[in-house]
């Protein structure tokens, strides 16, 4: 073989090899688009629930209350015994649309997550979920928002397909330069769910594992990275 027609073998290896990265970063790139369309058709398709939940729970108890401010005038003087039933059963309806307004105000933000922690945040998360679970976290401190948020809600994300009244575990711990997580719950995870749970952790360039075992029960092992 010539000197030129080596070369030419070079140059053609060189250029396969080019061309394998180019179609690599283009199959990761229109991966990664349509990842942030799932996240956005799944950012919509939130707020839709919540207006929902606002306009057909907590406006419905507003609504409710105004009516009952007015049977309540017209009661006082007339009928003692009726107005302090029906004080009775506001405050009742009150306290329980102040329950329904702090369970959507924990869908936007847990307000535990700020003041007490990712610890408290997921275990109040688990109780309300019927699940008990086992919080292990062994983390340094403090971390940007967007990187709390996204543990929380992909661990929440996890916690939700357990079976009600069953146990799982939760650990959380820094390793590479990032926070490690692992959620085992008796229970497997719908492929919507998962697809969520993939595109919250991969937005941030993290990674996520999910096994589901034969007895019923899946592993889920995920990793957020703490610099850009």
């Amino acid at each position: 073989m010539t000197a030129k027609e080596g070369a030419s073998v070079s140059n053609t290896g060189s250029g396969e090899a080019l061309q394998d990265v180019v179609d690599r970063l283009a199959g990761e790139v229109a991966q990664l688009r349509r990842s942030r369309k799932r996240l956005a058709g799944a950012a919509h398709d939130d707020r839709r629930a919540f207006e929902g939940a606002l306009h057909d729970g907590v406006q419905q108890y507003l609504v409710a209350f105004a009516v009952d401010l007015r049977r309540l005038a017209g009661l006082l003087d007339g009928d003692p015994a009726a107005a302090k039933a029906l004080l009775d059963e506001m405050t009742t309806n009150v306290l329980e649309a102040l329950d329904e307004a702090s369970e959507l105000a924990e869908r936007v933000y847990p307000p535990l997550l700020e003041a007490r922690g990712f610890a408290s945040a997921l275990r109040s998360a688990a109780e309300r979920a019927g699940v008990t679970a086992v919080v292990d976290v062994r983390t340094a401190g403090s971390y940007p928002p967007e990187v709390t948020a996204a543990l929380y809600w992909s661990c929440v994300e996890a916690l939700s397909s357990a079976s009600r009244g069953s146990q799982a575990t939760v650990l959380v711990l820094d390793a590479d330069a990032g926070l490690n997580f692992e959620v085992v719950v008796d229970g497997h995870h719908p492929e919507e769910r998962l697809a969520r749970l993939r595109d919250r952790v991969e937005a941030l360039d993290g990674r996520v594992r999910v096994d589901e075992r034969p007895d019923g029960g899946s592993r889920v092992q995920g990793w957020l990275p703490l610099t850009p």
